[in-house]
């Protein structure tokens, strides 16, 4: 069985496979790689079978600079996500930036009509997609789209948090405004990737802190799962067998059903400081999968490199047991993560995982 058939073997649970694995570094781990071993590229180095796929640069020149008053002068366009007009300040650890937020002084919907949204229907924006997809696939790799930070995100991300929040509240069509907007965006590209032949399109919010929802569950379930389900509709209708992820850090224990008739297949990062994945995959593990589990809060940066096995072993040993899970930390690995973990982390997968 070759590393893609493994890996998409696993997450449709059809078990009889290896466990795969996966993990994201960052910058300052990056810089370390490259030290000892001359690339980047930790897939590459790590033997991870995953390749991103993305629309090509935009074209468009916008000057979002008119939305912001007394921008400091160390602003610039959020280095992650650009084409939504947010721009940020630098933070202060690591590669952390503080946002600033472009709708901050809206007061009406007319605005929201007004603003110039990125470009991701334009045609120029997919040439070679289906090329490039096939190409990754040639090399036993998987292919995966990132549109994570779907709706609630780019939206707060936009107007500030606070403000979208209470907007949900108490400025209903204000808000139901910003998210169609969003939605008809990213069901569009939704169509797009799919009808390209992506193996996983990558959707996400985060809409839990580490108690509880940010929102009542009812509010989400009224407001933002039927425009989920509406993006997960166009990628199924354009190819039936794409496998939807959905990330959202914290406690989202109390909609994952709602996730699951939403039309999500696999749920990340399953975070262990505020959720149990045993328990979590003993009730959904026959109509979802599982990516993540290894707590990047507590094991990883914590743990000594025998802590890691242990519960590398343990996660494949109970989550993954019949398929289901993609083992992974829960987020990017921060540079508080000691490197011989990282490494501890990686020969168990393969190890146990096999």
């Amino acid at each position: 069985m070759t590393n893609r058939q493994d890996f998409l073997r696993a997450l449709r649970r059809q078990g009889g496979g290896k466990t795969p694995f996966d993990l994201s570094l960052c910058p300052a781990h990056m810089d370390y790689l490259e030290e000892i071993a001359g690339t980047r590229d930790y897939y590459e180095y790590f033997g991870i079978p995953l390749r991103y796929v993305d629309v090509r640069p935009t074209e468009k020149q916008t000057d979002y600079t008119k939305y912001y008053r007394g921008l400091p002068p160390e602003a610039k366009p959020l280095s992650w996500n650009p084409e939504w007009g947010v721009y940020s300040t630098p933070g202060s650890v690591a590669h952390f930036e503080e946002m600033i937020h472009p709708m901050r002084d809206f007061t009406s919907v007319s605005e929201i009509e007004d603003y110039p949204f990125p470009d991701f229907d334009a045609d120029y924006r997919w040439a070679g997609m289906g090329e490039q997809v096939r190409d990754i696939k040639q090399k036993d790799f998987v292919a995966l789209a990132f549109m994570e930070m779907t709706i609630f995100e780019i939206c707060w991300y936009m107007r500030g948090m606070e403000a979208f929040l209470m907007d949900l509240v108490a400025d209903e069509e204000f808000a139901c405004a910003l998210m169609d907007r969003v939605v008809e965006i990213r069901a569009a590209s939704a169509r797009r990737y799919a009808e390209a032949g992506v193996d996983i399109l990558m959707l996400g919010d985060d809409v839990s802190t580490q108690l509880d929802m940010m929102m009542s569950p009812a509010l989400w379930r009224r407001l933002l799962k039927p425009r989920l389900a509406e993006i997960c509709a166009a990628a199924r209708a354009e190819n039936p067998d794409i496998l939807l992820f959905y990330h959202g850090d914290g406690n989202l224990t109390s909609i994952i059903g709602d996730l699951i008739e939403a039309g999500v297949d696999i749920l990340n990062p399953v975070q262990p400081e505020c959720m149990d994945p045993v328990k979590i995959k003993e009730e959904y593990g026959d109509r979802l999968s599982f990516w993540g589990t290894i707590g990047t809060q507590s094991t990883m940066p914590f743990g000594t490199p025998a802590d890691i096995r242990e519960k590398v072993r343990e996660m494949i040993g109970t989550v993954g047991r019949g398929g289901g899970l993609v083992l992974a930390p829960t987020h990017v690995i921060e540079p508080d993560v000691p490197w011989e973990n990282i490494e501890a982390f990686v020969e168990a997968a393969k190890e146990y995982g096999a």
